[in-house]
């Protein structure tokens, strides 16, 4: 995540797929170049039918394997499988709790929430969980500070 003056735009939630495409965007940086994901990410939106999420619930296993295959996009089965997971679980989730919003803000700050985010969905880590929460808005400490305490957490 870079510092402030290179931080990415945030958006303005409109529907769950917004959620999802932003999420989907940390789980594909995992491990990757921001340059990479940023140049493939008008194919990949195309590719995922604009993170439709139920179209992108509701992939198969065939259709995954497929995309897997798609030079469009980055072609890791394991990062293909957690977005069609966690389109699942972010409906399941706005069901739970009468709106995706609702849970986000059911945590006590956001060191809680990045916790449970973690928990919940799949390739979303300490950076992705940052940037997530960042883009769509929601409460994250000055980048510095955030910084610092993962230094000292993983000193321990």
């Amino acid at each position: 995540m870079p510092d402030e003056k290179g931080a990415p735009p945030q958006v303005k939630i409109e529907s769950l797929n917004d959620y999802l495409e932003v999420m989907s965007k940390a789980v594909f940086q995992s491990g990757m170049s921001w340059r990479v994901v940023n140049a493939k990410w008008p194919d990949t939106n195309e590719a995922f039918h604009g993170f439709e999420i139920g179209r992108v619930a509701a992939l198969t296993e065939e259709e995954l394997d497929e995309l897997a295959q798609d030079k469009r996009v980055i072609r890791n089965r394991r990062k293909l499988a957690a977005v069609v997971y966690n389109a699942q679980r972010i409906i399941e989730l706005d069901t739970e709790h009468g709106g995706f919003i609702n849970y986000l803000r059911s945590h006590g700050d956001f060191y809680d929430v990045a916790k449970d985010l973690r928990k919940q969905f799949k390739f979303l880590g300490d950076t992705g969980c940052y940037f997530f929460l960042y883009v769509v808005g929601e409460p994250v400490p000055p980048h510095e500070e955030w910084m610092r305490v993962r230094e000292q957490s993983a000193r321990r």
